[in-house]
Formats: structure tokens, sequence, C-alpha cells
């Protein structure tokens, strides 16, 4: 059959030959019902009237040499089907598909451990991914693999094939969240959260008004479809503000304008790259401490998994960003606060299961900047950190187990004896002249964790780890924004001189330092005149670099600063909080205090009775 007789068909005469033949061409339902102009739907239920339904092959995981109990499989449109449903009860979990920037082996981590969890209580599993180079994958993993698309076409097939008792969709990060309505609305079970909870967390407008009938502060926002829109919204908003489209993954898109025509630019590319979706606007706090809280709910008690302190500024990305579990530098109040608010949207949204909720404080207050009812790429590190297998819990809770039942429904992350630090991993020396300031675009591509008794040493074994260990000697580069010329910076650098580093620093931070007891060599700006800082990095003069930007002009500097640093392998720090968590590193350090231990070890001395 010609492919023309595909295209040209109208929907009343789409003879059950053509039908099959598209789909043996390979297109999908989606692709079928934009060339015949009906909804995927339609096409769905006419494919099935019609009997054409795809088989499942088994890709067999021992050659033939005897019978295997782990094979896997994949669709065709054949006529044999040898995939066999068992009469067992079974889940399916959805898993992430390609491994990507935002959305990488931190969801696949989850998936395995759901995998694990729910084998436990004594469900056949069954994995659906796209992705080989995963765990969840491996042949072995689960009672049975389909290496299929995560679409809403192909796991409904699956669904048609298997007959679960209910989908898990929360494990595999946005990818699966996105076909979690559409599945409901076709008849599948969703474990966990509901599609509803979902979507109320997902769409902004409705979340915002969740947030003001909860009392709960966020940052203002507003939403645009038009560039004028965009512009209008930002102005009654007041700049910076931080655009993004709506329903991105791994901040993807995400920019923070600090003028209309900066906005103006952004609107024109998003709107052409996503003209459904509304651009989401929020005002961005700039200066301001960020957290992020992991927690699982049974839909009655809620389980604090952790409380991550980020030590990088709000507004870079929380995949980028090195945070510390337990908090550092927070108030009991504020603490308190968080546990509080979170425990309060868990039970608002309905949630079975794992929730994500990032917070920024600024000024003493605690702001929600966004919920996900899923599993966050923070479980792992919370998990390890912890000892407390918040994936495997929360695939136990949404089969009916409560977090009591678990005896978990008390438990402490506070008590914790130990301190552990996430650091982020960058590609940049892979790509030469990439800008290397963070900001809520997601750019990391894997992370380490230092895990030690004291703050500092968990902040110096994460920057080895990472490949940026902060110098013992030498001379700081420091340049500070205006308003971060205060005590804290004085005292950064009082402990860095008693260290024995020496300072050089650009004409405002040099007088700054000077006035204040710190001897300082007054340097060129990147833009002034030569040597520059720049010029100094490159010549091997600069051990550590401290630059603190503040608004759009100073930001120029830092990536040339930061790209210097970069090439050079110099440590290179960009908030007055990272500076000192950096000092404590370095007076560990030099102490001589780094030692060895197995996570076991640690987690065995905080067993809580």
């Amino acid at each position: 059959m010609k492919s023309s007789k595909i295209k040209n068909a109208v929907p009343s005469k789409v003879t059950p030959e053509i039908m099959r033949k598209a789909k043996e061409y390979g297109f999908s339902d989606r692709q079928l019902s934009e060339i015949w102009g009906m909804k995927e739907a339609a096409v769905r239920l006419m494919r099935k009237k019609m009997g054409v339904i795809p088989v499942y092959k088994t890709v067999d995981t021992c050659a033939a040499e005897f019978a295997a109990s782990t094979p896997y499989h994949y669709s065709t449109y054949e006529r044999e089907n040898e995939s066999i449903r068992s009469a067992k009860k079974k889940v399916i979990i959805l898993g992430g598909g390609p491994n990507r920037i935002g959305q990488g082996i931190e969801f696949d981590y989850c998936c395995v451990h759901g995998v694990m969890a729910l084998r436990e209580e004594g469900y056949e599993t069954i994995m659906v991914n796209c992705n080989p180079e995963t765990v969840s994958t491996d042949y072995d993993t689960t009672d049975k693999l389909y290496f299929e698309p995560l679409t809403l076409e192909d796991v409904l097939n699956i669904c048609d094939q298997e007959q679960p008792d209910g989908v898990i969709v929360a494990f595999g990060g946005q990818t699966p969240l996105k076909i979690a309505k559409a599945l409901d609305a076709n008849g599948v079970k969703i474990l966990g959260t509901s599609p509803e909870g979902i979507d109320l967390a997902e769409d902004r407008e409705r979340f915002g008004a969740l947030l003001r009938r909860n009392n709960i502060q966020h940052p203002k926002y507003g939403t645009a479809y038009t560039v004028n829109n965009a512009v209008l919204v930002a102005e009654q908003i007041n700049f910076p503000v931080l655009v993004r489209p709506s329903y991105v993954l791994g901040g993807r898109a995400m920019e923070v304008c600090y003028t209309k025509e900066a906005l103006r630019e952004y609107m024109r590319k998003a709107v052409d790259v996503s003209p459904d979706h509304p651009v989401l606007i929020d005002r961005f706090l700039e200066d301001a401490f960020e957290y992020d809280v992991d927690c699982v709910c049974d839909g009655k008690d809620v389980m604090i998994g952790g409380v991550m302190e980020h030590i990088e500024e709000a507004g870079i990305h929380s995949g980028d960003s090195c945070c510390v579990l337990p908090p550092y530098i927070i108030s009991e109040k504020n603490l308190n606060e968080i546990i509080a608010i979170t425990v309060k949207l868990a039970k608002a949204l309905k949630v079975i299961g794992l929730m994500n909720v990032q917070f920024a404080m600024k000024d003493d207050i605690v702001y929600v900047l966004e919920v996900n009812p899923r599993a966050s790429r923070t479980v792992p590190f919370v998990s390890k950190a912890t000892g407390i297998p918040l994936a495997k819990i929360a695939a136990k809770v949404m089969v009916g187990r409560t977090l009591e039942e678990l005896g978990l429904r008390d438990f402490d992350f506070r008590k914790l004896k130990h301190i552990s630090v996430k650091e982020a991993v960058f590609p940049f020396a892979k790509f030469p002249k990439t800008r290397v300031f963070l900001g809520p675009e997601m750019r990391s591509t894997g992370e380490v964790m230092g895990i030690s008794d004291s703050f500092g040493a968990s902040i110096a074994k994460s920057q080895i780890a990472a490949s940026n260990a902060l110098p013992t000697e030498g001379t700081v580069f420091f340049s500070v924004n205006n308003n971060d010329k205060t005590e804290m910076t004085l005292s950064i650098a009082h402990e860095l001189y008693a260290l024995g580093f020496s300072f050089v620093a650009t004409e405002g931070t040099a007088q700054f330092l000077n006035s204040n007891g710190v001897p300082c060599t007054q340097v060129f700006k990147v833009n002034e005149s030569r040597p520059n800082s720049v010029d100094l990095i490159k010549n091997g003069k600069i051990h550590l670099v401290i630059n603190t930007p503040l608004g759009e002009t100073s930001r120029y500097d830092e990536y040339a600063i930061g790209w210097a640093a970069l090439e050079n392998k110099v440590s290179f720090i960009t908030t007055l909080s990272a500076a000192a968590t950096a000092v404590k590193a370095i007076q560990k350090q030099k102490e001589g205090g780094l030692t060895v231990k197995s996570i076991q070890e640690y987690l065995k001395e905080n067993i809580q009775k």
C-alpha cells in the first residue's frame, strides 16, 4: 500500500487495512489524528474497534538456552502476542524516559526503589521506560519490562494488555506526570496523588489561589500570553522578574529579566516555542535564602524527610545549588514555619506519596516558590543522608500502607548527628566559552555528596568530589556588590586573612576592605584597563575568587571572571553564604580534619529509637 492512501484517507473511508498499514509504518494515533483531522481519542477508538492493536514480542534474556524468568517486551503491529498476562496483583511504574539535564538518574533511583518496595508488598512489578542506560530497564530489575515510549498511546496499550491494579506516575519526573490526567480520563487508576492534585500544584493560577486561601506567602506573580501583556504584568510586579513557560522541566527556558527590553525579547522567543501555554512571571527575590523540603504523606500524616538549605542564592535552580542537610543557618522559628507550611500543603493537595516544596526566605519572611507532588531530584540525597528510603516508603504508602504502620510517623531529621552536603557537578570544562553563571535554568549534569560530623569537613569533601578543591593558601580576588559590603563580608575577609591569604579587589571592594583593617591591593575591572582581574587569574596569581554580582550590569564581569577561573581551575564563589562555608572548609582542611568513614557507619550511629 502506498503512503498516499494513508495521507489522503478521510475518517469515513479509513478501512482496517489502511489503519493496520499506517500503524505498521509507525504512525502514532496522534500523527494520524493530525492527518485525518480527528481527535486522538477518536483514532484510538476507531483502531480498537477495527481490531488493530499492538502485540508484544519478547526479548529472551537467556538466548533460548533455558526458560527465561526475566524477559522484556516491545510492541509491534504483527499477529502473535508473546506477552502473557499473569493473574497476580500488579502495578505499572512509568519511568522518566531519556536522561537529560533536569531529569536524569535520580528519577530512575526512585523507580527502582519503588519496584523493590512493591515486591515486598506482594505486587508483580511492571516497568515502562525507553532508556537503555538506566537500572530500571535492566532485565532483572522488575518482574516485567516494556521497552516503550512514555506516550499516552503506548502506556494505554500496555494497560490494555496487563490490566494493572494501578499505575504510578510520580517516580519518573515530569514526563509521566504530563499524561496522568489523560490516563485517568481513560479509566486507568493512578496510584498516589490524584491527577487533580497534580494539576492543582502545576497550574500556577489555581495553585496561587490555594496559597491565598491558606494564608501562605508567595512572590507576586502573573500570567501572560502576549508581549505587551507580559510587560504590563512585570511593571505591576516590579523588576527583576523570573519568566518561564508553564509545565517546564529542569527550569528549561527560564530567565531572569531586569528590563522591559529583555522581557520583550524573551517573550518573542517563548511565544514562538510554546504558543499554547501561558508564560509565568514571578517577582524575582534576589539575594534571598532558598530551601528544599522532601516529604511523604499518607493522606493523614506527613513525614518530613529533610529540609535542605541552599548555599547559593534563591533564583539558582535547585538542581544546581549546593545544599546542606540539616540546614545550618536558620532560626528554629523559620524552620518550624517551613515544616508547618509543608504539612499544610501536603494535606491541601491531598498528597499520597512524595512531595517536594521549594521555599525562599527574605527579610525573615518565608515564601513558597513551587510545589511538586512527585519524586524530586533531591530524593536520593535525602535518603542517603538520613538512611530513610523515601521512594520505598512512598511506594508502600501509595498501595495503602500508613506511616504509622511503617513506624515513621515520628521520624525527625533534626536529630541527625552528621551533616551532609550535596554539590552539583557541571560540564563547563567540556564546552569552551559557555556562560558559567548559574541561574534558574538547570545546567548541572551530576552531583556529589560530602558527609562528616562537622559542617566545614562536609563542605570540603563535597568540593574535592566535585573537582573544585578549595586552596589552603594564596591570593583571593574579592569583588562584592554594594549590598554585600557588610559585617558578613568583613568577617569572611578577616578569617581568610587570619588563615594566611592575601587580597586583591576592584576599586569599591578594595576601599571597603582597606578602610576596615583588611590589607587589599586594588586591580582594574574587566572593562577598565590592564592588567585586570582576568589577567591575574590567567597568570596564576589568584587562587580563590569571591565575586557577588547584583543586577544585570555586574553579571557581565562575572561571565569573564568565571570563565577565566574555570579555565585555570581556580575555585569560584558567587555568594557570601557560599564564601562563609568555604572559609569553614578551608579551616578544617588546614587543621587536617578530613577523615573517611562509610555512609553505613554514619547511619548506624543515627538509628533513632
